[in-house]
């Protein structure tokens, strides 16, 4: 491995464009962009400084001097593109959702360890600095036992329903945009649930408006949570144990600031440490420590895991009723 990693983005979408803002940011090296048209990636590499573009993804995985390949197309393409660059050797960061459903990611997981390669599913906000605090103060007991987990994620997005999120042929709905960060919070706090309710308002598209999920976990504890995309919420969260409690300010899932709370009502702890960028940079950062460690995956979010949560989600979407097209 190389000294400097040199990172391919496949997709110029807006999400790519995010990802490529923090990297610059932190003066990490984006070394090509792919797209389905020379056109689009070269106005994504003049925007970025992107040195080299290429008119399609297989011109861009098979790019010998490309390290890790981030896949930044709608979630329908993640594991169409993500085997295409495993495929041909490459490391592989896979934004989130990781894939439409489980199955999916399970070729993944199987592909990147028969290719002997790393993956990192694009849960960003699991890297971020007060995520890292929070288990920190989780882990010294400070909460005492947790019980539960309570997250929003509501936005009003756009109505139109020629929109990506209103598509569900582009696995459009508050399920995999927005539901998938409360879900894989509780998860890394609580563990997988053994049971699952959900209860959603499906649109006139066919995707969920809003859904609504409690999970009961292992020793009786809950996580619930609401996400929409058509309202716009408060879009906070909360870990809450038998001694104390986290709140974590808007928005809880980027970067932000909490506040730990005993249960008296004394403030233990005030939480801040701002960041220059989006933050999806700490992912990116995660991910060049496994390369130069040597490690094939990350304990923050092992690839077991984003296959667990993917299970988790085809059990949501069975419960409510939504379907994707071409599964």
């Amino acid at each position: 491995m190389s000294k400097t990693v040199r990172w391919g983005i496949l997709g110029t979408g807006g999400i790519a464009r995010a990802f490529a803002t923090d990297l610059n940011a932190v003066g990490l090296t984006i070394a090509a962009v792919g797209s389905r048209s020379q056109e689009s990636a070269d106005r994504f590499a003049a925007e970025f400084g992107i040195p080299t573009a290429y008119p399609s993804y297989e011109a861009l995985v098979a790019d010998p001097d490309i390290d890790v390949i981030y896949i930044a197309t709608p979630h329908t393409f993640h594991a169409e593109n993500a085997l295409l660059a495993i495929g041909a050797g490459k490391n592989v960061l896979v934004e989130k959702a990781f894939t439409i459903n489980a199955a999916q990611a399970r070729q993944i997981q199987q592909a990147a360890e028969t290719a002997g390669v790393a993956v990192l599913e694009a849960m960003w906000t699991r890297f971020l600095p007060h995520m890292v605090r929070l288990r920190e103060i989780i882990a010294a007991g400070t909460l005492g036992e947790v019980r539960t987990v309570l997250a929003d994620h509501g936005q009003r997005l756009p109505s139109d329903p020629s929109h990506r999120i209103n598509d569900p042929a582009l696995g459009g709905g508050a399920l995999l945009d927005l539901a998938i960060y409360p879900v894989s919070f509780a998860i890394d706090v609580l563990g997988l649930p053994t049971r699952i309710l959900a209860s959603a308002t499906l649109g006139d598209t066919g995707v969920d408006q809003q859904t609504a999920l409690i999970f009961e976990h292992e020793g009786g504890r809950q996580s619930v949570s609401h996400s929409a995309i058509d309202t716009a919420g408060p879009v906070r969260a909360s870990v809450i144990g038998t001694e104390a409690r986290v709140d974590i300010d808007r928005t809880w899932y980027a970067p932000t600031s909490f506040t730990v709370t005993n249960s008296e009502g004394e403030v233990l702890e005030r939480f801040e440490q701002p960041v220059v960028s989006r933050g999806m940079e700490y992912q990116a950062l995660e991910f060049e420590r496994m390369l130069a460690a040597g490690e094939r995956e990350s304990p923050l979010l092992p690839v077991a895991e984003s296959v667990a949560i993917m299970a988790v989600l085809d059990e949501v979407r069975a419960q409510i009723g939504l379907h994707y097209p071409g599964e």
